[in-house]
């Protein structure tokens, strides 16, 4: 089997470049190209912190493209209380060698899915919709191009992480995502339901810090740094680790259960804007226009992860 081609649109923040390393360390995978937004931390930063995830996988063959800098109709909500004021705290890197590129993300993105046959690239957002949405909205003909997306967002029995009705990803940009949720290409949702369950707990970052090589050095000083706050938040064992869920269900789909249902996203709502609302017991007659992941093998994605991350440098 050919390697299926995917597009990462991120904002890394820690989980994000743990999700980058796992993409780029798997053959099954061609990394297309990396976009970026606003969202964990400001655009310049996210573009800065993509640069460097892939030159620690010493991947300096990824191009690497810019997007968006706001949401579509708010001002922007970011999350150093998180991931610290770089969006990587937790090790130290250097700056990077590797150019950013002078086309746009949502050109390259549009540019992309034009030219490869339909049906044939994958988007892998881990990020605000914001890339995503824009891009539909500026040519629609590419919806019925994509092959899948495959998010990191919402949640149902979850809730909140950012507010008490919403995830992050959705409420920095509610409106990018109801555009997305409503282009009609696959959708498979990647949920805190999901990412509540994979924990990085103590044996796990040790585990990775065994490794070995640099990447898992990186990689587990980064978990060891934003784990301080989610385990202060919710009083668990260790960290979810949310967006390297989307690279591992394109590698292991069998690591995953769901339903395929309908989910629409609030906009209006001054208590719940941005609120997934993920219709997971048929209660309504809105059409089903997600897979909505609830459950996921929390020890074989960690096995996997491990496994993968070892053959980097």
């Amino acid at each position: 089997m050919p390697p299926r081609k995917i597009i990462i649109d991120t904002d890394p923040g820690q989980d994000d470049a743990v999700a980058i390393l796992l993409a780029l360390a798997s053959p099954e995978l061609e990394v297309l190209g990396i976009t970026t937004v606003a969202g964990n931390i400001p655009l310049s930063l996210t573009s800065l912190n993509a640069r460097k995830v892939v030159e620690v996988a010493e991947r300096r063959d990824i191009p690497i493209y810019a997007g968006c800098d706001a949401p579509m109709k708010q001002a922007l909500t970011t999350a150093e209380h998180v991931h610290g004021q770089s969006g990587l705290d937790g090790y130290d890197l250097p700056e990077p060698a590797l150019p950013l590129q002078d086309t746009h993300a949502v050109d390259f993105i549009i540019d992309t899915l034009r030219s490869a046959p339909a049906g044939t690239v994958t988007l892998c957002p881990l990020a605000p919709l914001t890339n995503i949405a824009t891009a539909l909205q500026k040519a629609p003909d590419i919806a019925p191009r994509i092959a899948e997306i495959v998010l990191m967002g919402g949640a149902y029995f979850e809730v909140g992480n950012i507010t008490p009705a919403a995830e992050f990803n959705i409420y920095v940009d509610p409106e990018a995502a109801e555009i997305v949720f409503g282009c009609g290409a696959p959708i498979t949702v990647m949920s805190l339901d999901v990412t509540h369950r994979l924990l990085v707990t103590p044996p796990r970052v040790e585990a990775i810090a065994a490794l070995g090589n640099r990447t898992g050095e990186v990689v587990a000083g980064w978990i060891g740094f934003f784990e301080r706050f989610d385990t202060a938040k919710y009083g668990s064992q260790g960290a979810p680790l949310h967006d390297p869920s989307t690279i591992a269900y394109l590698l292991d789909p069998t690591l995953f259960t769901g339903r395929h249902i309908n989910v629409e996203i609030e906009t209006r709502s001054p208590l719940t804007r941005g609120m997934t609302v993920a219709d997971w017991w048929g209660v309504s007659d809105r059409p089903a226009n997600a897979t909505f992941m609830g459950d996921v093998d929390a020890p074989g994605f960690f096995a996997l992860l491990t496994e993968r991350l070892a053959v980097l440098p």
